[in-house]
């Protein structure tokens, strides 16, 4: 308002919310350890909430969303699944920074966006590596005793070890904000990328492990410990439903990796899954909230009835997950209070995929909800539609012709995958669909 020109209320300046978490705070060093403190506690992260509506990989849920209100009442953000991030949380493909600095000890220890960053600018606030000496000694941390490099070269350049680029879009080298010590021992177990190999490419990994453990003394594993537990899962590992639970129990976990922990747990039903699960349905993070009930969905027959308690959420991305989930269940075995929250949930879902309707996978989600109400017209119709906004989107068909399948039209799903395989004709899933149908029709 008042860059318009127009009045504005001198107390919020026409502001929707005031990020002042950072007043009356400082951070102090303690000259034995030479680590940072926050002279107060950050109690809130209203002002990450905010940026993170620009800065995460998510998708957006409605228009009416207002800065100062919670993120996940009106986007959805994505957790650290495979495809976006290496399995140790490290950015993979083009996911901002808020997923990458949720997993950071800096975040733990109460550093919100502005401490580094200038809010209207965008730089920090101080250039390179001046900005990590605000809380970190140069003294103590540009010296050749911690990072064993030439001293004023670009590899002791904190910023190099600590927030490596990837580029996106060929020419945008965008830092990994997770913060993270180098991992090359990670790099020989998983394959993940690492700083030192960045710099040292004619060099293993496995040399640089050993590098990194002959100037250390030890491998140090830093903050981020969910690598090996994430692959497990990725790959359907025996063990992996113990690795995750560690996971999950650990507190000094960051919460995001708990929710991804808490998704990733649903193809491995059992009765301490089963119970982690409803832990974390109860938990008060949202993002746990979310991840275990991205879980149950995947977690065996009948389960979705454990999305019944967030039909009542406050935050409107885990309501309408639990409405869409628990649409699947009969409504005369629930209550009537449950009644009326899911017709209200169905109602912001399907609001919610309107909202995108151009896009064919909320055509694809609002077919998957019609054919759980039973109500094959409409299902068949949204599939068919998201195959016309885009021809080249391979769910849409195997779905459409799963649907046809299950109502007992298996010709008729036999000509719709051989139209997806004639514009794909390498795509697996269709190729994979059509030798079912073809064993059905023997």
């Amino acid at each position: 308002q008042k860059a318009r020109g127009e009045p504005a209320d001198a107390a919020d300046m026409g502001l929707t919310v005031r990020l002042n978490e950072r007043a009356g705070a400082a951070w102090t060093i303690d000259p034995a350890t030479g680590k940072a403190g926050r002279s107060t506690p950050r109690r809130t992260d209203t002002e990450i909430q905010v940026c993170a509506r620009c800065h995460s990989r998510r998708s957006q849920l409605t228009d009416q969303a207002v800065a100062g209100q919670p993120l996940l009442d009106a986007f959805r953000p994505a957790l650290l699944t495979e495809g976006l991030y290496y399995p140790d949380g490290q950015i993979l493909d083009e996911v901002y920074e808020w997923g990458s600095f949720l997993q950071s000890r800096m975040h733990q220890a109460g550093v919100t966006c502005s401490d580094c960053h200038d809010p209207h600018s965008g730089k920090t606030r101080l250039p390179g590596d001046r900005v990590c000496a605000q809380c970190h000694p140069a003294e103590r941390y540009a010296a050749k005793a911690h990072h064993f490099h030439p001293e004023g070269s670009p590899s002791a350049s904190c910023i190099a070890c600590h927030m490596p680029t990837t580029n996106y879009m060929v020419v945008h080298a965008r830092h990994d904000h997770s913060m993270r010590v180098p991992r090359p021992d990670l790099s020989v177990a998983l394959g993940t990328p690492n700083a030192c190999s960045r710099c040292h490419s004619d060099q293993t990994p496995q040399w640089a492990a050993q590098q990194v453990e002959a100037w250390y003394g030890h491998p140090d594993h830093g903050w981020q410990r969910y690598g090996l537990p994430f692959a497990a899962a990725s790959a359907g590992l025996p063990g992996a439903a113990e690795l995750l639970a560690g996971v999950i129990a650990d507190p000094q976990t960051p919460a995001i990796a708990r929710a991804t922990a808490l998704q990733a747990l649903g193809p491995y039903p059992g009765r301490e899954a089963f119970g982690l699960l409803q832990g974390g349905l109860g938990s008060e993070d949202p993002l746990e909230r979310l991840g275990a009930l991205t879980g149950v969905e995947a977690f065996a027959s009948g389960a979705s009835a454990l999305a019944i308690a967030p039909l009542w959420d406050d935050l409107r991305a885990i309501r309408i997950e639990a409405a869409r989930q628990v649409a699947s269940i009969p409504q005369v075995q629930l209550r009537e209070a449950a009644r009326e929250r899911l017709a209200a949930g169905i109602g912001e879902y399907v609001a919610v995929q309107t909202f995108n309707a151009e896009r064919p996978e909320s055509q694809v989600n609002l077919a998957g909800l019609y054919a759980d109400l039973k109500r094959p017209g409409e299902a068949e119709a949204a599939y068919r539609e998201a195959i016309r906004l885009q021809p080249d989107f391979i769910p849409a068909y195997a779905n459409l012709a799963q649907f046809m399948s299950s109502a007992g039209r298996e010709t008729e799903a036999e000509g719709v995958l051989h139209s997806g395989l004639q514009r794909h004709p390498k795509a697996a899933a269709l190729t994979h669909a059509l030798g079912l149908s073809l064993v059905r029709q023997k």
